[in-house]
């Protein structure tokens, strides 16, 4: 059992080692538990893991609070957490293995692989390389098409997205900027399992978990009670930490994996983390100091934002693949983060000084995880600075506000359910290319709006003022959507248009991008 790996090292050093380093760990001790307790009382986390490493060592691991709020079963360094967005930098490291093995090239356009693949442009389709795949820079919108992933579980297989590509209009030129986006990364995933002769599932086990020691991390369908110890997410209600979503028995294999969905523990986090900062000789045998730097240098850039350059003194922000990075105060620092509802996390890399930190939150925590890296970070790379959590948390806040203020969500609480007469001209059948069949219908004295593939995204049609939106019944769906009804015309059918109430929601949430068309009347 690797929880106990700290324990075996230190019965393996010699004498004289041993109390140097039992002094290093109680000085880190000293420096992280504070900030650790700081952040967790600040944003009431029920639980979360940090680990830290200076000089390719770890120096820290801290745990607090709970799998499930409430039950007493506390995190460990073995507790299973979502790591969400941290699965990229496997993905693009299971394709590295690839090119070493010579079954793929990065620059191979990626319908040598998977043949069916289309973009909605033709020329795009033509000239897009698997390395296009993995820098946000397709010109898919900001999240695009990321209603077929989320929310979860929903109906949509790989094969879908592949297929569904076609029908997302761009939102800018090809390679011509940076936008986050989640489906190429699933398409990447297809294109390992093409290349590699099996599935992305199989291919990260014994491509990546197994030869580095990853032996808790999963990926596909498992067992809960067999595997043991996993993290539930949580919302927030008031005080309260409340589970959200939580697991059943069996825990399925789903689409969103390759761009999101690997979970792993403490222990191999800091294992993966250690494997880029202070590589052993096996460990550069499973991949090559080439594919290392490729996936780690810049191949996009990134806008960096006022609040980077105020407190970090940043100049240049990119992404590599699976990958970001940026300067802060002069030192250079390559990172991700991951963020799935109720499941937050971060690993930071400072590759010149082989240090950095990883930490996995079983709880709504934006502010906290911007807080926790930015107080650990300066740690590193400004020792003399004096603001701590507090500090960072109430700047936080204070920007916050400023920018909820500058596109605040409308009060929606005195919207009221519409009667299906209200409705009664545009209740019927619908379809979007892409998201598939949806029904507007009326349902015990309301109208009820239902996507077929994707059964968390219904809810109750309401009005307020003059313009509807659909309330969704699972209040973690978030959020809400104006609906826009366009009348047929010129023989043309009627569609619908979405939108977030909140400008400033998920952008995971791409009401945007669809364009239902009514097909029929209701069954």
């Amino acid at each position: 059992m690797r929880g106990a790996w700290l324990a075996l090292l230190w019965l393996a050093l010699p004498c004289a080692a041993a109390p140097a380093l039992q002094a290093a760990s109680q000085q880190a001790r000293t420096t992280y538990d504070p900030i650790l307790d700081a952040v967790v009382a600040r944003y009431h986390l029920p639980g979360i893991a940090l680990g830290v490493i200076e000089h390719g060592q770890v120096v820290y691991i801290g745990t607090r609070g709970e799998t499930i709020a409430g039950s007493g079963h506390k995190i460990t360094p073995r507790t299973l957490f979502k790591i969400a967005s941290n699965s990229k930098a496997m993905t693009t490291a299971l394709l590295g293995r690839l090119v070493d093995q010579g079954k793929l090239h990065w620059n191979d356009p990626v319908t040598k692989y998977l043949p069916d693949f289309r973009m909605h442009d033709p020329w795009v389709t033509k000239n897009m390389r698997v390395a296009d795949l993995l820098t946000h820079s397709s010109g898919l919108p900001e999240g695009g098409g990321d209603l077929m992933l989320w929310p979860e579980p929903n109906a949509f297989t790989r094969a879908d997205i592949i297929h569904g590509l076609r029908y997302i209009k761009p939102g800018y030129s090809f390679r011509s900027k940076y936008q986050y986006d989640n489906l190429l990364y699933v398409v990447a995933g297809e294109v390992a399992a093409a290349a590699g002769g099996a599935p992305y599932e199989t291919l990260m086990h014994r491509e990546v978990f197994q030869p580095l020691g990853l032996d808790r991390c999963q990926v596909g369908q498992w067992n809960r009670d067999a595997v043991g110890d996993v993290a539930e997410p949580h919302y927030h209600e008031g005080s309260r930490n409340i589970p959200m979503r939580e697991d059943g028995a069996v825990i399925p294999a789903i689409t969103s994996a390759p761009a999101g969905g690997i979970r792993c523990d403490l222990d191999d986090m800091l294992v993966w983390a250690r494997n880029w900062l202070a590589p052993t000789p096996a460990q550069l045998q499973w991949l090559s100091a080439r594919q290392r730097h490729v996936l780690q240098s810049p191949h996009m850039l990134i806008p960096v934002s006022g609040q980077r350059r105020t407190w970090d003194h940043s100049h240049i922000m990119a992404y590599g693949y699976g990958w970001r990075m940026t300067d802060v105060d002069g030192s250079w620092t390559v990172w991700h983060t991951g963020t799935l509802g109720g499941m937050y996390s971060e690993l930071m890399l400072l590759p010149d000084r082989q240090s950095g930190f990883v930490f996995m939150i079983n709880g709504e925590a934006d502010d906290a995880r911007t807080v926790l890296g930015e107080v650990l970070v300066k740690h590193f790379t400004a020792p003399g600075d004096t603001h701590g959590v507090a500090w960072y948390a109430e700047a936080l806040e204070r920007a916050d506000k400023q920018a909820t203020a500058r596109a605040a969500a409308p009060d929606t609480s005195a919207a009221q359910p519409l009667a299906p007469a209200a409705l009664s001209a545009w209740t019927g059948r619908y379809r979007d290319p892409w998201l598939g069949e949806m029904t507007l219908c009326p349902d015990n004295g309301r109208v009820h709006f239902a996507v077929a593939k994707s059964p968390r995204l219904n809810g109750e049609v309401m009005r307020l003022g003059s313009r509807d939106l659909v309330r969704w019944t699972d209040r973690n769906v978030a959020p809400d959507a104006w609906l826009d009804l366009h009348p047929a015309q010129g023989g043309q059918a009627a569609t619908l248009t979405m939108a977030k109430v909140d400008a400033l929601g998920d952008f995971s949430s791409d009401y945007e991008d669809l364009h239902f068309t009514r097909t029929g009347d209701c069954p």
